[in-house]
């Protein structure tokens, strides 16, 4: 019965492709205009929000005073830190002028897809999540214009779960083209830490999810965006693994996959404990983000999730060694994988499923399933996105207790060097009171 229902995970993997995939606002081949042309005060520039209006428009000013995206994201390669990262890194132009350090920090389409009033010294601008406005700036503000029709001429579709997260991720973790690699972050470059929603509730918002924005675009489900980031997330770790460019640097693979701590700590702190598929000496996989879709998977379709659990250990018994091939236990993951974003794109959460996966992360964590710092870091993060979920929800009575409680836990997760999960569970028994409530 598992393996039949390993490969009704597999087959339906291969319906997941088209749909998911919109090209993103890098990849097309239109052109970039600029953002000076969304900031006038009649479009969306206007300093306050537009009463009888369907969107802000105010969106430029929020952009332009309060998101990172905007200058702050580029400004970071000017200083000592980036310098310091390019010459190690031998680059033959300085950080702030690098592909490989702009494609992230900055709006970089090519020379020819860039109009008359495009400046790259804006910083990460609205085409750069939204798509180039070529062929879609004059339409989408014509009457009786659709927001269909707007995608349909270029405009990327943030409303929808998988492409936002294939938006957000291909530069916060990183996709086929750009991807902060071991050797970049021998160089200096911090260690890549992103959890979707916990980094969205950070970002100013320029848009306001209510009755109209639902009827045009559709149902907003901030739990479905958080789920399928985890699973895009895992899936672009599997991808780096299967890629044969991508999957080595020389006589090794690929070090960024796998779990930072098991290798950077001092000879003389041994840190290592059992774990499924695990032995002493061998680095581990990285999977954190497995490790949340876990709990997503047993409430979301619970009779797949021993399917789901067994692909996971064969992937971490293959990296060590223990048996099977790990090129075939990681294809077999990333086409599971496939299946569990397929699903969870239209998959509604209420209340009981966010107390249940609550629930069944915080038990992992007390029964000591967060050893490796990583886990415990995205743990801590999902916990607080699905406490705010509920809270929003207003099905948390005691959000101020919630709250200190999830202050205590993040306080053990602020130092990755001085990590210890015996400190991380004994903050979670504190925040397990909150599960019921």
């Amino acid at each position: 019965m598992r393996r039949l229902l390993a490969l009704g995970l597999a087959a339906a993997a291969l319906t997941a492709g088209a749909a998911e995939a919109p090209p993103l606002p890098y990849e097309t081949k239109a052109k970039h205009l600029g953002v000076v042309n969304c900031a006038s005060s009649l479009c969306h520039g206007s300093i306050g929000e537009w009463k009888g209006s369907n969107v802000l428009q105010n969106e430029y000013v929020t952009w332009s005073r309060v998101d990172k995206h905007a200058l702050r994201a580029g400004q970071v390669l000017r200083n000592e830190r980036s310098r310091r990262i390019a010459a190690n890194l031998g680059l033959k132009q300085p950080a702030h002028e690098a592909k490989i350090c702009v494609d992230c920090h900055g709006h970089n389409p090519p020379a020819e897809q860039r109009g008359e009033r495009f400046k790259a010294s804006d910083g990460i601008g609205c085409e750069a999540c939204h798509g180039p406005a070529e062929n879609w700036i004059r339409s989408h503000v014509a009457p009786g214009a659709t927001h269909a029709d707007n995608v349909k001429n270029g405009l990327y579709p943030t409303d929808d779960p998988v492409a936002l997260a294939r938006l957000c991720l291909s530069c916060h973790f990183g996709n086929k083209d750009k991807f902060v690699t071991h050797r970049i972050m021998g160089a200096g470059h911090p260690r890549i830490s992103f959890e979707l929603d916990t980094f969205t509730q950070t970002q100013p918002p320029h848009f306001v999810v209510d009755e109209d924005w639902q009827k045009r675009k559709g149902r907003w489900d901030g739990v479905r965006v958080w789920a399928i980031g985890q699973a895009l997330a895992a899936r672009e770790q599997l991808d780096v693994v299967l890629d044969p460019k991508r999957g080595r640097d020389g006589l090794f693979p690929e070090l960024v996959v796998f779990d930072c701590h098991a290798c950077h700590h001092p000879m003389s702190d041994t840190r290592w404990k059992p774990r499924v598929g695990t032995r002493p000496g061998t680095i581990r996989f990285n999977d954190s983000n497995l490790l949340m879709l876990r709990q997503i998977v047993r409430r979301t379709f619970p009779a797949e999730s021993g399917v789901f659990d067994d692909l996971v250990a064969q992937l971490h018994r293959a990296v060590a060694g223990e048996g099977g091939d790990a090129m075939e236990a990681a294809k077999r993951l990333r086409q599971g994988l496939d299946a569990v974003v397929r699903k969870l794109r239209d998959r509604a959460f209420d209340d009981a499923d966010l107390r249940a996966i609550l629930a069944g992360l915080v038990d992992d964590g007390i029964a000591g399933g967060y050893g490796d710092y990583a886990g415990a870091e995205q743990a801590a993060m999902a916990m607080a996105s699905v406490l705010d979920f509920l809270a929003r929800r207003g099905a948390l009575a005691d959000v101020r207790g919630a709250n200190a409680a999830l202050d205590r836990l993040f306080e053990t997760v602020r130092d990755d060097e001085k990590y210890r999960a015996e400190r991380f569970q004994a903050a979670l028994a504190s925040l397990r009171t909150f599960v019921a409530r």
